[in-house]
């Protein structure tokens, strides 16, 4: 294993902050895969599973059983992971630039098109590898101006050569589930049926290019340009989905136990090894899938109309269908109860921890299996 320390860009006296990446394996293999947790600083149950993701790969490098790359950021936010009002840990956006921290990567599609143009060719391993050596030339170039801007940068740097990305985050109170551009799925299904995720949500782009989508978007955005130029993606140039990254919710907040880590752990080690990464006699039988794959356009993210407490009726899990009482919101000035009921049939896969809402703020998601949005398919 090879520790490195990456500093990040100052942006005040004597407060330096540093990311921290582990590798295992060869890094000329020809083969990578790349594992972060809490990008979101406050979502802790990622960090603890890949607490014992490091053990378990330090364990298959002693053995000599790692047949590729893999990279492990167990902490991907320093910047996050120091930010504390009031004692309460606000880790999702920046409170300098008030930015997600996990929105507003680079569109690396238009940075690197016409570089790689005129260099495609029949070969689609070779087309693979000038596109990675485009998106890396495009990040040593990128001279970041904030601290969280040298933060994207080396998480990209770090992850833009993967062929597989894995973002770990968690909801505030949910179960297991998973998000992954359509051009992803083919190559993540069986890792999420070692998860036994109970919601799987699918989107072309779900918008504002979250990490992972950065990574995977530039692929299937580069074969979309060129077939509208003319140029065949599929036959005379063909360029594969170099990366397939994935956003793995990891439950919620509070499920911050070994118990559920070394489970999770386990069941990513189930998938590399299935994926030929970690060596074994016989991969771990996938097991059979919990839910199906739904549309994130059809994920009905519920709201309360008005201010008050909120008392859920139904549990992270659930089934619903349209009609059911999802909660009621109570406001005890004016002596009310407004019911909050499910719009579509599907399971309760998440909803908020606090148990006070204002007007308009989000409840919880249900995963329909219709598509009914369209734009920006994700929260702030």
């Amino acid at each position: 294993m090879q520790r490195i320390d990456h500093p990040l860009l100052c942006n005040s006296l004597g407060s330096l902050k540093t990311l921290t990446s582990f590798h295992f394996g060869r890094p000329d293999s020809g083969r990578k895969v790349y594992i972060e947790a809490s990008l979101h600083a406050e979502e802790l149950p990622g960090m603890l599973v890949a607490h014992h993701l490091r053990a378990m790969f330090e364990a298959f490098e002693t053995a000599g059983q790692i047949k590729g790359e893999i990279v492990l950021v167990p902490v991907a936010n320093p910047i996050g992971l120091a930010q504390r009002l009031d004692h309460k840990p606000m880790g999702r956006f920046e409170l300098d630039t008030s930015e997600n921290f996990n929105r507003h990567y680079p569109d690396l599609a238009a940075a690197v098109e016409s570089v790689v143009r005129a260099q495609l060719g029949p070969d689609a391993q070779a087309n693979v590898r000038t596109v990675r050596q485009a998106i890396g030339s495009y990040l040593k170039s990128w001279q970041p101006a904030t601290e969280l801007q040298s933060l994207r940068r080396t998480l990209l740097t770090l992850a833009h050569d993967a062929d597989y990305v894995l973002d770990l985050h968690c909801d505030c109170e949910g179960v297991m589930h998973f998000y992954t551009e359509e051009a992803c799925w083919p190559q993540f299904q069986e890792l999420a049926h070692y998860l036994e995720s109970e919601a799987i949500l699918l989107a072309k782009s779900s918008g504002n290019r979250p990490f992972d989508e950065c990574l995977s978007g530039v692929w299937w955005q580069l074969a979309d340009r060129l077939k509208a130029s003319g140029v065949d993606a599929g036959a005379g140039v063909p360029l594969p989905q170099g990366c397939c990254s994935t956003t793995i919710e990891l439950r919620g907040e509070i499920d911050v136990s070994h118990a559920w880590a070394k489970k999770d752990a386990q069941a990513i080690v189930d998938w590399l090894q299935y994926q030929g990464f970690l060596a074994c006699n016989q991969p771990p039988a996938v097991p059979p899938p919990r839910c199906t794959a739904t549309p994130l356009a059809g994920s009905q993210s519920l709201h309360a109309p008005v201010p008050g407490m909120v008392v859920f009726a139904a549990e992270p899990g659930q089934i619903l269908q349209v009609g059911d009482l999802v909660a009621e919101v109570i406001d005890p000035l004016a002596n009310q109860s407004h019911r909050i009921t499910a719009g579509v049939a599907g399971v309760f896969y998440a909803r908020i921890r606090d148990r006070y809402v204002t007007a308009g703020g989000e409840l919880g998601k249900i995963a329909g299996a219709q598509a009914f949005r369209s734009g920006d398919l994700l929260g702030a």
